[in-house]
């Protein structure tokens, strides 16, 4: 684990954590993100434009800077999951979550055995090359971070199910993908993707576990905390340096017009 107090710890103490998905691939844009001061960053293998060759010197870079590091699987399966856990991630993200036989299998896929079904392999960089022994599969347990994404209609109508399920710390909406399964692209000012967003965030409340979201734009933090949401993405690397970019030209083509 990277952090003093464990992500996971944070999640479900109720603090307000924010991060960033890192969708260049780049080592570098890791590690600055993960230094800015991130509570977490992800790495995004899902929509991303590394692979899983990447990961590994992402991970690397990541690594005592203070900042958690998580990883979106391509899928939800047992491969998927075992491989970003066994290079060393705090935890993963699985896309398109819609069933509560859905989430049941990722807590099963994210913690060892005897409280879920994940292959023991003791010389893993998640396992600090067996330096801990068979007892480190206990503590990785407890500190292992597992977050089903809520992009459906049929996922926010099994919030409730999925948030009860022992293993799942987090509800993470996708607000394109929900927006879009909604009929309502891109709206995230609808009654209807109001009322889905709040529905997840009451099923994440009543079971103790958490409410996430992308935020398509920074003050929007505080509609979503509102309904008692405490764990959001910063958008994505790619668009806040797309959009550093744009306001520094602006700005510095605006400071010669001036003159």
């Amino acid at each position: 684990m990277t952090t003093a107090v464990p992500l996971r710890r944070r999640i479900l103490s109720g603090e307000c954590l924010f991060g960033t998905f890192l969708n260049l691939g780049s080592i570098q844009a890791a590690e600055v993100c993960a230094r800015a001061g991130l509570d977490w960053v992800l790495v995004d293998l899902e929509h991303g434009a590394g692979t899983e060759a990447d990961l590994l010197p992402q991970l690397a870079a990541i690594a005592g800077t203070g900042t958690a590091a998580l990883v979106r699987v391509e899928e939800g399966t047992r491969l998927r999951i075992g491989r970003a856990l066994d290079l060393g991630a705090d935890g993963v993200m699985v896309p398109q979550v819609s069933t509560v036989g859905d989430a049941q299998d990722v807590a099963r896929w994210v913690r060892f055995p005897p409280a879920g079904s994940r292959g023991v392999a003791l010389f893993t960089r998640g396992l600090a090359y067996g330096s801990g022994g068979h007892e480190s599969v206990d503590s990785r347990n407890d500190q292992v971070v597992g977050i089903v994404q809520i992009e459906s209609r049929q996922a926010v109508d099994a919030a409730a199910t999925m948030a009860a399920t022992e293993g799942i710390d987090v509800l993470f909406v996708g607000p394109a993908d929900l927006s879009h399964a909604l009929g309502i692209r891109g709206q995230i000012d609808h009654a209807d993707f109001d009322a889905a967003i709040r529905t997840v965030a009451d099923a994440a409340r009543a079971n103790g576990k958490v409410a996430g979201i992308m935020l398509w734009k920074p003050e929007d933090a505080a509609r979503y905390a509102a309904l008692g949401y405490t764990f959001f993405s910063l958008s994505t690397d790619g668009a806040l340096l797309n959009a550093a970019i744009r306001a520094s030209l602006q700005a510095g083509r605006g400071a010669i017009e001036s003159l």
